[in-house]
């Protein structure tokens, strides 16, 4: 499985490599402009990513708007429904707002609320069926 971590805080951005990294490689970016740029290239090299595990609330471009981004991608490259990767949103808001713009406006695909624990996680990665 291939990786991309978005995530502008340094302490969650390690954590989540960590729990992570048993399950396939993975890349680290600080933003979400930086995460299209990753998402981008890694489609150019015929290597998409499996999993975007993402932060909402981030500088410069947050992960809602660079959600969209890669999804626009996708459409463009011919990439839809379950060809899509999969996205998990994180975030410290857990207001139904969020979930709302994250679902079914922006096309994640499961959300998790901050803290970070390898047991959320997992779980997550286990009901979208990356993870035994």
């Amino acid at each position: 499985m291939r990786v991309l971590i978005v995530e502008d805080d340094f302490i969650s951005r390690r954590l989540l490599k960590e729990i992570l990294s048993p399950y396939g490689s993975c890349d680290t970016v600080v933003d979400g402009e930086e995460a299209v740029l990753a998402f981008r290239l890694a489609l150019e090299e015929k290597a998409p990513y499996d999993l975007v595990c993402m932060d909402i609330m981030m500088p410069k471009v947050d992960g809602q708007e660079a959600l969209g981004k890669i999804r626009e991608m996708e459409k463009d490259n011919g990439i839809t429904g379950r060809a899509e990767v999969k996205v998990l949103m994180v975030s410290a808001l857990d207001d139904p707002k969020n979930v709302v713009e994250s679902y079914y406006l922006g096309g994640a695909t499961s959300y998790v609320v901050k803290p970070i624990t390898s047991d959320k996680i997992i779980a997550h990665i286990r009901e979208l069926g990356m993870a035994v």
